[in-house]
């Protein structure tokens, strides 16, 4: 087997697997997924706002906030798990997209 087709069989796994850090933490009753906090559970955890975060916490918004599609974040943990799978597909579809046609530009410069 090709090692490109091991990388993209080993991108597949973690695309399927990108939901365990919502479901673990929801059935082990952790609150929200690691990592993933905003202010207010930086607030909770660590009894303060680091002053950078507070401060550049509204610089970005994300095009699927929360990983999720409009209503369907309220629909239950599997609608919300396949959300997470659907962005993380996408989100590997258009980075793979740009890195090949970087690839193509740069190599016609460079050849």
């Amino acid at each position: 087997m090709k090692t490109t087709v091991k990388l993209w069989w080993g991108i597949a796994v973690l695309i399927i697997l990108s939901p365990l850090g919502l479901i673990l933490p929801a059935r082990l009753k952790a609150g929200a997924a690691w990592g993933e906090w905003g202010l207010e559970e930086i607030q909770k955890l660590a009894g303060y706002i680091p002053r950078g975060m507070a401060k550049w916490s509204g610089l970005w918004s994300a095009p699927l906030a929360d990983y999720g599609f409009g209503a369907w974040a309220e629909k239950g943990l599997p609608r919300l798990s396949l959300t997470y799978i659907i962005s993380a597909a996408l989100g590997i579809i258009v980075v793979a997209a740009l890195s090949f046609f970087i690839g193509k530009i740069l190599s016609r410069k460079g050849g």
